[in-house]
């Protein structure tokens, strides 16, 4: 029993599929859409022509489509009915997507294959839950806003990339797709900055994982998630002032007594443009980099299975 499916699973006898083949299709349309055939001959224990097979029964279904990434095949899970008999019809998984896209994908699910304990959190509404449960708002989620003509589109999480959850602390999964440089890593560490300071304050440890493939991807993952748990590294400095922690803390409370009409932090600062006033100057007094550990341990791992011959 994979404890996060839920039992979801068993919503795919309808298709044909079983024990660890109905666990292999809902743990590809929850966490990456994709796969590879290396990646099910491990997971099912079968010769890679049997997975060939699998695959291209699949596709003769119409449930898949075979697709080329990079030089590699991969298997691309399309079929509504198979993502809404999962109660995730609404996930994007199943659509094409860019090459970088869906190597963060394949790593994503690489990872998690290989760590099925995990307490993991596989959709957006299941991740803003968890974490609405603890207290945390969704202020403190990272967050993109699509604009359409139908109006503006919040979505949380909006990378898609794998967190656990559980009573020992959290897990983030941010999965390098082979960018040259570490902008990516940087960009995603700060748009869980808040979140992970809302859970350790909360007694909740975070780990953050990268998943690469080369060495060159491995170093650089290695060096940066180092200065996350320990900045004086990078600083040259064990402590601030004023830390960014605190001011994000002020930040909150000050967001939290506008949004509740609280009396007592409006007339703190004098009226509603004062804490206005007061909540852009924090904001333009955050670090660049923090002052103190954003995370509190980290893994750099690498995949084996997408770095062998494409089929």
């Amino acid at each position: 029993m994979i404890a996060h499916l839920k039992g979801r699973e068993k919503a795919l006898e309808v298709f044909g599929w079983t024990g660890r083949e109905a666990e292999w299709i809902a743990l590809v349309c929850l966490h990456s859409g994709v796969f590879t055939r290396d990646q099910i001959s491990d997971w099912l224990g079968i010769h890679r022509r049997s997975a060939r097979r699998f695959i291209r029964d699949m596709s003769d279904r119409r449930l898949a489509s075979r697709d080329r990434l990079a030089g590699r095949s991969v298997c691309r899970i399309h079929a509504r009915a198979v993502y809404r008999a999962l109660g995730a019809e609404d996930i994007r998984h199943r659509r094409i997507a860019s090459v970088p896209v869906l190597l963060r994908r394949l790593l994503s699910l690489d990872y998690v294959i290989g760590h099925t304990g995990h307490a993991w959190l596989p959709t957006e509404p299941e991740k803003v839950a968890a974490f609405e449960a603890l207290g945390i708002e969704r202020a403190l989620l990272p967050v993109r806003v699509y604009r359409g003509g139908g109006g503006n589109t919040r979505r949380y999480f909006p990378l898609k990339l794998p967190v656990a959850l559980g009573a020992g602390g959290a897990v983030f999964v941010y999965a390098d797709p082979g960018h040259d440089t570490a902008t990516g890593l940087h960009a995603w560490g700060r748009a869980h900055r808040e979140l992970w300071g809302a859970l350790r304050d909360r007694g909740r440890p975070v780990e953050a994982v990268a998943v690469v493939l080369g060495d060159g991807e491995f170093d650089r993952a290695e060096r940066v998630l180092a200065n996350w748990t320990d900045p004086a590294r990078s600083t040259g400095r064990s402590k601030a002032s004023a830390t960014g922690r605190e001011i994000r803390r002020d930040i909150e409370r000050i967001e939290q007594g506008i949004r509740g009409r609280d009396e007592s932090v409006i007339g703190e600062h004098g009226s509603l443009r004062g804490c206005l006033a007061r909540l852009a100057e924090l904001r333009a007094a955050l670090p660049t980099a923090p002052s103190e550990a954003m995370i509190d341990g980290f893994t750099v791992w690498r995949s084996s299975r997408l770095s062998g011959d494409p089929f």
